[in-house]
């Protein structure tokens, strides 16, 4: 039963005292989505940690978890806030501690899943794809709700465990080794299983983090997924300062090597023709795309990585939001990224928005919210994509990680 987590005071004052920001439609859409995440996502377990549905799907995947709760920390948030907040990001730990490779959790050991793909898959695992960014996201809550309130209660021994453990595997996927992970499913699309027999495309050390599939679920074509370790990169600087706070030396020093042998690898990348890769694999291959999914190239700068001006990010937004990405869709009344995750031609709201909040120009930006609007096919819900051509075409009647998107773009328009 999910939906046992009232709405904190903070956020109902927040939304009140916003009616000078936003239209009144605005205000409405936002009210509902922010209502809707209280309601029908979170769920308060017997250990005081909170369960987050990704929506219309009944499990947790730690990456969505995390950009449906961040922002609420827009809204003021009181101490009540900050412990719900903080109360999802223990229950990550939590599921981390379990497995460190599965992407997505079932609110109890159930033995539920999407697929089970592995004989030992532990009954508490949804799925257990190996996304790099379950690591980054699940540091970026921790770590913005300290810095952003102060609140401290979930940064305890549990967390602190989970950190060491994803800088052991940090090491241990700098340097890959093709036995330790592989994963076959059958009937299924090639973009649902790993190549080359279930162990994906060969790598070659570079500094960065291999992962086996993307934030779209969907796999690595090539090992070395750019926009996750560029997260990764940012949330261990983080992690090395605040760390320091808590005299974990170790962790500190180790985070911080780690974040700089990325930050190089990845700064390598951009030689040649000044742009960021989607993919590498370190022998030379290279794949130019972007994915609507978070983390993306698009998001760079919302990921800590650079500025919004920065000339090689640019660059990069630039071609990725123009016909010469193969990825990039347009019709008279609608454009944005597409994912091989869904039908041609299908655009995700994840990808307007993101355009929208990466934006430096507030025209952009109001044109990206107009689109998310438009787009919802009458329905007054965000969807997971929807076709250009006819936006009551979609995919996933209710995706509350794009629900909560909406509003992060709706609250940046309101001081922008």
């Amino acid at each position: 039963m999910n939906g046992n987590v009232q709405r904190p005071e903070s956020v109902n004052k927040f939304l009140a005292e916003s009616v000078a920001q936003l239209s009144e439609s605005r205000l409405n859409r936002v009210t509902r989505y922010v209502a809707r995440l209280f309601e029908q996502t979170l769920t308060r377990l017997e250990d005081g940690t909170i369960f987050v549905v990704t929506g219309d799907i009944p499990a947790m995947w730690i990456r969505d978890s995390t950009w449906q709760m961040l922002p609420l920390l827009d809204m003021n948030p009181d101490l009540e806030l900050a412990e719900i907040v903080g109360a999802v990001s223990r229950r990550q730990a939590e599921f981390l501690g379990i497995d460190p490779y599965a992407n997505a959790f079932n609110e109890s050991a159930s033995g539920g899943c999407w697929h089970k793909d592995f004989i030992d898959q532990s009954p508490w695992v949804f799925e257990r794809k190996f996304e790099l960014d379950s690591w980054s996201t699940f540091l970026e809550l921790a770590l913005s709700l300290f810095e952003r309130t102060s609140y401290s209660e979930h940064l305890d021994s549990t967390f602190w465990k989970v950190c060491n453990q994803i800088l052991e595997l940090c090491a241990v996927e700098q340097n890959h080794d093709p036995s330790t992970y592989r994963f076959i499913r059958n009937n299924a699309p090639e973009a649902d299983y790993l190549s080359h027999n279930g162990f994906g495309a060969p790598v070659a050390f570079t500094g960065m983090v291999w992962s086996a599939f993307r934030p779209s679920d969907d796999r690595c074509v090539f090992g070395y997924h750019i926009p996750a370790n560029a997260h990764l990169s940012t949330t261990l600087h983080r992690l090395s300062n605040v760390a320091i706070t808590f005299d974990k030396t170790e962790i500190s020093k180790t985070a911080d090597q780690l974040s700089k042998q990325i930050t190089m690898a990845i700064k390598s990348t951009v030689a040649t023709n000044g742009r960021y890769p989607y993919e590498v694999d370190g022998l030379g291959h290279t794949l130019y795309m972007d994915d609507p999914n978070i983390p993306s190239l698009l998001a760079l700068p919302r990921l800590g990585w650079c500025t919004e001006d920065e000339s090689t990010y640019l660059a990069t937004r630039n071609w990725l939001l123009s016909n010469e990405h193969s990825y990039f869709a347009q019709s008279d009344s609608f454009s944005g990224l597409t994912s091989d995750h869904t039908p041609a031609n299908y655009i995700w709201p994840l990808s307007i928005a993101m355009q929208g909040l990466t934006a430096i120009d507030r025209e952009e930006a109001i044109r990206a919210l107009e689109m998310l609007e438009d787009g919802d096919g009458d329905s007054g819900d965000m969807h997971e994509s929807f076709s250009i051509d006819n936006p009551q075409e979609f995919t996933r009647p209710w995706f509350s990680w794009a629900d909560m998107t909406y509003v992060a773009l709706a609250l940046k328009l309101a001081t922008f």
